[in-house]
């Protein structure tokens, strides 16, 4: 499923043609995706304005003239490419011809500039909601979720105070959307490593028994802004489904220094450990049992 650095990518491809241009026909082929369309849904977003395009964790938000949101979220095969007028495609340098199923082309949406933004889904696990910004903070898909990663409010402090009292595994309290949005099993694994901690370690050991920081939290939280800012640059990561608006794929799989490396020699410089996999709460987690303590 696209993680925080996919959701991004997408979301910065698909602002320059949204924001500021009006939804002059919104098209829905099916009667649902993964939960079924409002009734309303089309009727809320036709003639408005899409006056911002933000993200929240792995969710798209596009702030309509209404006072409405359109939340959308990618599920696990879930695409969107922009289409000219001219009914073309520039496709990018990693073009994949995925997003040529026209079957899967589950919603359109056409803009006053005269692009059509396409979502293509082909396990139809994505969905759109349309809810009014008044009601954003008790949207029940929204609440509760934590901090941004890459937000003012996530610091080694506050990461510590939430893993506290944790009697779980590292790794699943970063996966625990409650304490920090956005974050899924890949750029766990990588932070994790790059931080040369077990994905075993207990999350309480974030803080000392006083409640203060440990240096643990703080090189952890070094090497999460490090690995979701170069995912970003790098436009996510491909392994199976995600591409960029313009066809491209992400690229920061080939960066991976744990993940999907089982078997191969560790890289950090003199450890000359092998890479691990092991199941960890459902999920495949890669780690180097010599570096990572």
């Amino acid at each position: 499923m696209p993680e925080l650095p996919e959701v991004e990518t997408v979301r910065r491809g698909l602002q320059p043609v949204m924001e500021g241009a009006k939804i002059v026909k919104a098209e829905v082929r099916r009667k649902d995706l993964r939960f079924p369309f409002q009734k309303d849904f089309v009727a809320r977003l036709e003639a408005q304005t899409v006056t911002g395009l933000g993200r929240r964790a792995k969710y798209l938000m596009a702030d309509l003239s209404s006072g409405d949101v359109l939340l959308m979220h990618l599920g696990m095969s879930g695409s969107f490419r922009v289409v000219n007028d001219d009914n073309g495609q520039t496709p990018g340098r990693f073009h994949h011809p995925r997003a040529e199923n026209r079957a899967h082309d589950h919603v359109v949406f056409h803009m006053s500039s005269g692009a059509a933004i396409v979502f293509n889904d082909p396990r139809r696990f994505g969905y759109m909601k349309v809810i009014a910004r008044r009601a954003i903070d008790e949207e029940p898909l929204l609440k509760g979720l934590g901090p941004e990663p890459l937000g003012n409010e996530f610091d080694a402090d506050m990461l510590a105070r939430s893993c506290a009292n944790k009697k779980t595994s590292l790794k699943a309290a970063l996966l625990d959307q409650r304490v920090v949005a956005g974050l899924g099993n890949i750029y766990v694994c990588e932070a994790l490593f790059r931080s040369n901690l077990s994905p075993r370690r207990l999350a309480a050991t974030l803080a000392t028994k006083k409640g203060e920081t440990t240096d643990h939290a703080r090189r952890l939280v070094e090497a999460i802004h490090a690995v979701l800012n170069q995912a970003i640059k790098a436009g996510g990561s491909s392994l199976r489904d995600h591409r960029q608006t313009t066809g491209e794929l992400g690229y920061f799989q080939h960066s991976f220094q744990v993940y999907d490396r089982e078997g191969e020699k560790c890289q950090s410089k003199g450890c000359g450990g092998i890479v691990r996999r092991f199941t960890q709460n459902g999920r495949s987690t890669f780690w180097c049992p010599k570096c990572q303590k």
